[in-house]
């Protein structure tokens, strides 16, 4: 990570004030109350993916505003996005208020005055992007802000299960080096928007960007099942087979070779993992669906240029 902020290790009686002086330098200038209280946790990691801002903020109780007074302090034209990570919060815009739970999301406008309250520990997850990310007009989106988005089902629940997943990957250097996956994000989330106030006018680009996100989101969750085909990849999302293929071709690779290089991936994180030693090789390609341990073996060096037990050795020295 290149954004680490905690109030670890300040004193108790300074800690609520670095709290609020460090979410106003990261996001925007803000209005933060925390009641009487003697101790204040809070913890501020993130990066900034191109124009996305990708933060995860963990904190005790607490209330922040934003007012017309800090409006007129630096007004960027921003668009933020809140996902509950754990506890609840109360978003409140345009007349609106939205109660957050685990997995629900809101959008919000920080042109206009918000409040956003957190009645005990909490961790969300915010994403800061310029207005003009979105494919949907600003009016449409002034429609929707404070508005919960449930992590349940539909385009939301895509929505919420990528960022849960990038929240808690946020350390994976393919993560946080990755400006592409942030823009697909802030398309995927166009979309969810877009489906909600029923605008027709989303841009073909932006809708395959969510759609192709939309089907690696699916893929990932489903790399443990050797038998995973481009056919029920398809079938699944309602598209033809043809379709899938060209999704992939035109971000310049395949089904079966982003499928292929994603389970490596996971087998290299448990390959270089201290408490899965204990694992045998074809055990571990067998839960990333690599059943066939000599296919394992060749696909693995062809990947990384080791075989796998070499690169098991490799990163037990350099721990």
């Amino acid at each position: 990570m290149t954004y680490l902020v905690s109030t670890a290790g300040t004193p108790a009686a300074q800690q609520f004030e670095f709290w609020e002086s460090a979410v106003s330098r990261t996001f925007v200038p803000l209005e933060v109350s925390a009641g009487e209280r003697s101790v204040f946790r809070g913890r501020l990691r993130g990066e900034n993916l191109g124009s996305v801002g990708v933060y995860e903020a963990t904190a005790d109780a607490h209330v922040v505003r934003r007012t017309n007074r800090t409006i007129s302090r630096v007004n960027p034209d921003y668009y933020k996005l809140g996902l509950q990570l754990h506890g609840t919060a109360k978003l409140s815009q345009d007349g609106r208020r939205a109660a957050l739970l685990p997995g629900d999301f809101a959008i919000y406008d920080t042109t206009r005055p918000y409040t956003l309250a957190f009645d005990d520990v909490s961790s969300t997850l915010v994403l800061m992007f310029p207005r003009d990310m979105l494919c949907l007009p600003t009016g449409h989106v002034e429609r929707l802000t404070a508005t919960r988005f449930t992590g349940g089902s539909g385009v939301s629940g895509i929505v919420s299960t990528i960022l849960v997943q990038l929240a808690r990957n946020l350390n994976d250097p393919h993560v946080y080096g990755s400006v592409r996956l942030a823009r697909n994000v802030v398309d995927l989330l166009g979309t969810a928007l877009a489906d909600r106030v029923d605008y027709p006018d989303v841009p073909t680009e932006t809708a395959r960007s969510a759609m192709l996100l939309k089907i690696k989101s699916f893929i990932e969750s489903r790399l443990n099942d050797p038998g995973l085909s481009p056919n029920e990849i398809a079938a699944a999302h309602h598209i033809s087979t043809r379709y899938l293929h060209k999704l992939f071709s035109d971000a310049g690779t395949t089904v079966s070779g982003w499928t292929r290089h994603r389970r490596l991936e996971r087998c290299g994180q448990d390959l270089a993992d201290p408490s899965k030693q204990q694992l045998a090789i074809g055990t571990i390609g067998a839960r990333w669906g690599l059943v066939d341990a000599s296919y394992l073996s060749r696909a693995f060096k062809t990947e990384y240029g080791v075989s796998p037990s070499e690169y098991r050795h490799r990163s037990a020295l350099h721990r």
